[in-house]
């Protein structure tokens, strides 16, 4: 009768430990449609070789081969421009509003490492355009016509954006069945924060910044979404803040 007993209890201990650890799990368990979630790097063109530069933070980047450019294969992350000067974080939103002059966030002002990691910064035109240089050396903030030139290598910018996307869903909530990311190119949905401090878009949208201005007021740049074959031109407000992709000077 003892030996039954303990055998009784023994189960039941292992009845309640296994019912514990099971709820513990579900309750634990992280939701992948939340993007604060991602924790894996930029799924990069396997078939293809990349080569490497390091910013001004000593952030280090794949870099890719397209036609006749080499161009950064993730999205800038620094918080320096090329002398050694900060570019200001400004996460309050009046302050954001009423800049004047360069200055970088990230998507809801999240300071985690790995999902900065994985879509970089955004940046104001005014720190993307400052005379003290965003990018590293060697390298140049692409003009428009420079990114003319690999949407137009790619097909032109109707149909650029699926051979430059980062392929499947590791980033993107939703891609099309076509994005081969054939370039290497590895586009990644960081979102974007609007002139009204508003931030939009992660892991369906991607907006960058270029150099050509044809005002005081507006820049022109690239849109890439995720329900979109394309990779578009766009002539965006000064304040907002965009993703940024350098090229290398020839």
């Amino acid at each position: 009768m003892k030996t039954n007993n303990i055998f009784l209890i023994l189960a039941f201990v292992i009845l309640v430990v296994g019912f514990s650890s099971c709820k513990k799990d579900n309750t634990t368990r992280p939701s992948v449609s939340n993007p604060t979630n991602i924790s894996t790097p930029p799924v990069f063109n396997s078939s293809l070789i990349y080569g490497v530069m390091t910013d001004q933070d000593g952030n280090t980047y794949k870099t890719i081969k397209i036609g006749t450019q080499t161009w950064m294969a993730e999205n800038l992350r620094t918080t320096k421009y090329r002398d050694g000067s900060s570019i200001p974080e400004v996460s309050d939103s009046i302050a954001w509003q009423n800049l004047t002059n360069g200055a970088q966030c990230t998507y809801n002002n999240t300071q985690d490492r790995v999902i900065i990691s994985s879509f970089g910064r955004l940046y104001n035109c005014y720190a993307a355009t400052d005379s003290r240089n965003i990018a590293p050396i060697g390298w140049h903030l692409p003009s428009d016509a420079e990114w003319a030139i690999l949407t137009d290598f790619l097909g032109g910018q109707y149909l650029a954006g699926d051979k430059i996307k980062e392929l499947g869903n590791t980033h993107w909530s939703n891609s099309n069945t076509g994005v081969t990311n054939e370039s290497g190119f590895t586009a990644l949905p960081a979102g974007y924060r609007n002139k009204d401090s508003s931030f939009k878009g992660i892991r369906s949208v991607v907006n960058f910044w270029s150099s050509s201005q044809p005002n005081t007021f507006y820049t022109f740049g690239r849109s890439i979404d995720s329900n979109n074959t394309g990779c578009y031109g766009t002539l965006n407000d000064q304040r907002n803040g965009f993703s940024i992709r350098c090229v290398k000077n020839f």
